[in-house]
């Protein structure tokens, strides 16, 4: 399934996928403004990264051919501002949105634990081969079609690390006052995990069709 195409307020064009009852971005969110036009502050420093309480992204390393094939990574604040993240007609996917998502592909999965919700989703939702993914890319089947891809990600404190070894995907759900929900695929299992994280990580982001 699939087929269709969504577009950003920048002008990327992303491929989407149809999952059970819900329709995925099939690639990682690239874009420098919200919804409404406001631009997204982009590569801050670590002591801003670090300080910000306000929607930010990056490229990973600072380096633009990163996000042509990995997307941005965004903070959660910019998942949570009110001026829109996804396109139209799309949002910001909440926890139980993923849960959704990784029940279609296990029926077993666990959708309460902090950890590993399933053995399988993991190696369902990335894309196969060692292109992106570091040997030996356990597991890697895509057969969901998420293609998901391993962008790394920016720590609290502002440095990057992981690419090429993980994918992390914010959700919209706040886990605390300064944690909220993501999804984490390694290259090493074909493990799903469901993680609570800082909310000034720089992860990427997924949308979902409203």
């Amino acid at each position: 399934p699939g087929g269709n195409t969504v577009t950003d307020i920048d002008g990327n064009i992303y491929s989407t996928v149809v999952i059970g009852t819900q329709e995925w971005m099939q690639e990682n969110l690239k874009t420098t403004h919200y919804k409404n036009g406001a631009v997204i502050p982009n590569n801050l420093t670590d002591a801003q990264w670090l300080a910000t309480t306000s929607g930010a992204c990056a490229d990973y390393n600072n380096n633009p051919a990163n996000t042509t094939v990995y997307g941005k990574l965004y903070n959660w604040y910019a998942v949570a501002d009110p001026q829109g993240l996804c396109p139209t007609g799309w949002h910001e996917p909440e926890d139980w949105e993923w849960n959704v998502l990784v029940k279609t592909i296990d029926p077993n999965a666990d959708t309460t634990c902090i950890g590993s919700q399933s053995t399988i989703a993991g190696g369902a939702m990335k894309e196969i081969g060692t292109t992106h993914w570091a040997s030996p890319n356990t597991g890697a089947t895509n057969s969901s079609g998420f293609t998901g891809l391993p962008g790394g990600y920016r720590f609290n404190i502002g440095t990057y690390d992981y690419i090429g070894l993980s994918g992390h995907w914010w959700s919209a759900t706040q886990s605390s006052t300064t944690n909220a929900y993501n999804r984490n695929l390694y290259y090493s299992s074909s493990n799903g995990y469901r993680g609570s994280n800082s909310k000034t990580s720089g992860f990427s982001v997924r949308c979902v069709r409203d």
